[in-house]
């Protein structure tokens, strides 16, 4: 099938576009490693697909990735529904992980940022928040970056147009972060 095979090509021109993003990447995982050891937190946001990324990519440290170690304080920001709502209903979508970041962030913390288009107002609006609240930020965006570029710590672009092929790279970079991260976390 022709669709299946422009989809493995896409993905694999998307893949190899991401060895460009090595020095930042192992820059990422040092970020996160560090916080948890110093005893920061770790905060994640994300719409959609990316808001789930985000979950597990907390979960990994909360629970283990794949060393047997002790749990580090990690949340997932699109957790509590109740939440959510009530700062959607109150304040408006835009404000549902900034108000969070302000709420549970602190200087030292790190806040790990996913966006595919890079133009999520609740993202850009939590970068901000980061920014101004102390904390270190990494955004994982998409395309050329989006009104989100720039806005955090450290940016990490995956270029392309396939919303689908952006997530699956995403996923890769958040895995290799745990990767990193967990190498600093078995020592302590």
């Amino acid at each position: 099938m022709k669709l299946f095979q422009n989809a493995i090509a896409d993905a694999q021109k998307t893949f190899a576009s991401l060895a460009t993003l090595q020095s930042a990447v192992e820059n990422a995982g040092a970020f996160v490693g560090d916080c948890l050891i110093g005893g920061g937190k770790l905060l994640v946001c994300g719409n959609g697909g990316s808001a789930a990324d985000g979950a597990d990519f907390a979960t990994e440290f909360t629970c283990r990735f794949v060393t047997d170690r002790r749990p580090f304080p990690a949340m997932n920001l699109t957790g509590c529904g109740t939440l959510l709502t009530a700062i959607a209903n109150d304040y408006g979508g835009e404000e549902m992980f900034s108000r969070q970041v302000r709420a549970f962030g602190k200087a030292g913390d790190v806040l790990v940022a996913i966006s595919t288009s890079g133009n999520s107002a609740n993202i850009i609006a939590a970068l901000r928040a980061a920014t101004d609240n102390g904390l270190t930020s990494v955004a994982l965006l998409g395309r050329e970056g989006g009104k989100a570029l720039g806005l955090a710590t450290l940016d990490l672009v995956v270029p392309g147009t396939a919303t689908a092929r952006i997530q699956e790279a995403h996923k890769f970079l958040l895995h290799v972060i745990c990767e990193i991260a967990e190498e600093r976390l078995r020592e302590v």
